[in-house]
């Protein structure tokens, strides 16, 4: 830890007021437990973190060393659990973190401690306060419009708003209550860094004046009964009020970044998407639906999923082969002639719908063709089953230190592939 340490200060001369300021709680999150604080040194300060495990033989031991601002953002991001801490004073450990990480929303920082009611209040300040100091309107989200949910932007707003639907397509059999309670799940369930965050707010009254008519012709049409165009107060400002919307950090469509990205850029999003997948298996989680467009990529290069509506435990489906066809004329008809469940699935046929682009699937096929393998979904179906849990931890490889002398379980970070 302290060869970390000196690498990160390198050639820093040590100052007069040099100190270390160190959170007294230890912050819990699935099997780790971290050390939250900073060195002060001069006018410069350097945030860090100490992420402390157990090994197989109960002994504790620290992992890793994680330093500023990139790294405690990882930690505390959006799309990860809640920590668990023990905090006399919420607002004066919120304060310090924020002095951390100062590009981070005071509503986010509330957040990730657990402390929703206060997050969302604060979350809403801040809109009605941009909502003041702005002028562009609301607008359709870029990207290829979804089935279940209606989902608008405010460009210079860095958050996307979704609303479920009256109606929905044939091919989509859910009903309200049920994409509700897709979402309750993603919330209470561990997030491991792949599945985004919500917030979910009623009565939402937004300024007429300040939507798109497009938008507002989409919003009467496919929610009539989420929307209500009223002047509540009798003063003459309309408002247009959503009855129930879900509010998430707004990234780039995974589908949109492919095609503007660099070879360099489609491989590392490609093999990102995989993990990403690979992370949810090991999660317990099923996507359902794994198109592109239902994943972003955040500003950290992260492959984040965001479309809920389908999500199933991985131990509740029933993963198959596709049967051979009994003759040729058989398999070329188009037609299903094999009997299935309402969750089989069957992973050899993801290839069609993903990997219509041949850079993407030569990235996908070298780093991730086990995912059209159903033995690779069952073989965590069943571990899963037999009680063990994957470790999914918020650091590269690179961080986490090496000591031959100490025996300890290995974990798979992050950014690493889960070998089946």
């Amino acid at each position: 830890m302290l060869q970390a340490v000196d690498r990160e200060f390198g050639d820093m001369r040590i100052r007069t007021n040099f100190q270390v300021q160190v959170l007294s709680s230890l912050f819990f999150r699935n099997k780790g437990a971290y050390i939250v604080g900073k060195f002060i040194n001069g006018y410069r300060e350097i945030p860090f973190s100490l992420p402390i495990l157990h090994d197989e033989r109960g002994r504790l031991y620290i992992d890793a060393a994680l330093f500023g601002e990139d790294q405690l953002q990882k930690l505390f991001s959006f799309a990860r659990a809640y920590f668990m801490v023990e905090m006399e004073v919420p607002a004066a450990y919120v304060h310090f973190l924020r002095s951390l990480m100062p590009h981070k929303p005071r509503s986010e920082i509330y957040n990730a401690l657990g402390l929703h009611k206060q997050g969302k209040n604060l979350f809403y300040r801040d809109f009605l306060f941009h909502l003041r100091h702005s002028s562009d309107k609301f607008r359709i989200a870029p990207g290829i419009k979804g089935m279940v949910m209606l989902v608008f932007d405010l460009p210079s707003f860095p958050y996307v708003f979704k609303v479920i639907k009256d109606f929905f397509p044939p091919q989509k059999d859910t009903t309200r209550e049920q994409i509700q309670a897709k979402y309750r799940l993603v919330k209470q369930h561990d997030r491991v860094g792949r599945m985004a965050d919500t917030l979910e707010y009623s009565n939402v009254a937004f300024p007429f004046e300040r939507f798109e008519e497009d938008l507002v012709q989409e919003l009467l049409h496919y929610c009539p009964s989420q929307v209500e165009i009223s002047d509540r107060d009798g003063d003459g400002q309309v408002e247009l009020i959503i009855r129930h919307v879900y509010i998430e950090r707004r990234m780039i469509p995974l589908n949109i970044y492919l095609q503007e990205a660099t070879p360099g850029q489609v491989e590392q999003a490609v093999i990102e998407y995989g993990n990403a997948i690979k992370d949810l298996v090991a999660a317990n989680i099923f996507p359902g639906d794994m198109l592109w467009k239902n994943f972003g990529v955040t500003r950290h290069d992260k492959v984040v999923f965001y479309d809920y509506d389908e999500i199933e435990y991985l131990t509740d489906c029933n993963f198959r082969r596709v049967p051979p066809a009994p003759n040729e004329e058989v398999e070329m008809s188009g037609e299903i002639w094999y009997p299935v469940g309402p969750r089989d699935i069957f992973p050899e046929t993801f290839g069609p719908f993903l990997l219509g682009n041949e850079k993407v699937r030569d990235v996908f096929m070298r780093h991730h063709a086990d995912l059209l393998d159903p033995e690779f979904w069952q073989g965590h179906k069943e571990r899963i089953l037999a009680g063990h849990m994957h470790d999914v931890f918020p650091y590269d490889t690179c961080h986490r230190f090496r000591v031959r002398e100490r025996t300890a379980p290995v974990e798979r970070p992050v950014d690493e592939p889960v070998v089946p």
